[in-house]
């Protein structure tokens, strides 16, 4: 197991919050995982890592929902903004595309940023820290221990749904 993954069930235990663990194939993409886990994609809380201006930032979107790079850097009120290499991120975090959680600190070095998206749902669903393991709780669990985050909507609906 990784440090990640550790830290994460750590927290979570020590919060007393309930979660799923779920230990399956390598699922590399947003889709892939939902259907291990049984999960409609919306359920999936995808990670995005990014370099905003020189800061590193984790947006946090439902997996079925398109990001809005226009509208993420407006909101930020910066001129540039990119997605860290895989190299970025394994030498900032040790982790890998695809197996980042949905954490800022003190977890993962990044300020968090939770789309409205996520709080449709009743459950959230991720990989953590691993392409092979995934937890799936509560909404309100997950908040309760997801540290201090800032509230955006820079996403679009799913094609052919309205939001």
């Amino acid at each position: 197991m990784n440090h990640v993954f550790e830290q994460i069930q750590s927290m979570l235990r020590d919060a007393g919050v309930s979660f799923r663990h779920l230990h399956h194939a390598p699922t590399p993409t947003s889709e892939d995982s939902a259907r291990v886990r049984g999960e409609p994609l919306a359920i999936g809380g995808k990670a995005l890592s990014m370099r905003a201006d020189g800061r590193a930032v984790l947006l946090v979107l439902s997996a079925a929902c398109r990001f809005n790079s226009k509208r993420f850097r407006k909101r930020l009120g910066v001129r540039k903004l990119r997605f860290l290499t895989a190299d970025e991120l394994f030498e900032s975090t040790g982790l890998v595309p695809g197996s980042v959680p949905p954490f800022g600190a003190p977890v993962l070095p990044f300020e968090l940023f939770l789309d409205e998206s996520i709080f449709a749902n009743p459950r959230i669903a991720f990989n953590a820290g691993s392409l092979e393991d995934s937890i799936i709780l509560e909404l309100g669990a997950y908040l309760s221990v997801a540290g201090e985050y800032t509230r955006v909507e820079v996403t679009e609906p799913p094609p052919g749904r309205a939001r």
